[in-house]
């Protein structure tokens, strides 16, 4: 099965999340709520700002959350807690961790742990400045090695399958 830019992002996103301290699996619901909040973008959806966070705010509290909203640096999506877990939204969708194993890790026919080392490893190596913001996330880890990714993920699934 084919890895898109779809998935390349949803678990770079995901280990972007992991590494600033979100648990794994409220971490994979941040990458497929990103990937599906980017998709929704680029089909010309704009999100409204929810509160403007100064880069002092966001390097003193990276991490900051309400009971319906979550930033992550200077990046908000809605939240919603279900039985103790914590999922984020979009439209009222939760992203669950069945639906990331769903829609991102069954295109890896079941290699999917080590293209998610490879992306930790990869988001790793930049600072925190760039993990917590949305644009230099964006423009300096994913658009640079996403057709890459999805092209060196994809033939890894297929010698799998």
């Amino acid at each position: 099965m084919r890895v898109g830019r779809f998935q390349v992002m949803a678990t770079l996103q995901a280990a972007r999340a992991f590494i600033l301290g979100m648990p794994e699996s409220m971490a994979k619901s941040w990458g497929l709520n990103r990937a599906i909040f980017y998709a929704a973008a680029k089909r010309g959806f704009r999100k409204k700002p929810e509160m403007i966070r100064t880069k002092e705010r966001i390097f003193r509290e990276p991490i900051e959350e309400t009971r319906t909203v979550y930033h992550l640096g200077d990046e908000m999506a809605f939240k919603s807690v279900q039985k103790g877990q914590t999922y984020f939204t979009i439209g009222g969708q939760l992203q669950t961790d069945s639906d990331f194993e769903r829609q991102i890790e069954a295109r890896f026919s079941g290699v999917f742990e080590k293209a998610w080392k490879e992306a930790l490893a990869l988001v790793k190596k930049y600072d925190q400045e760039v993990l917590l913001s949305q644009r230099s996330f964006y423009e300096l880890v994913y658009k640079p090695r996403r057709d890459a990714l999805a092209e060196k993920w994809t033939d890894l699934s297929a010698k799998a399958a």
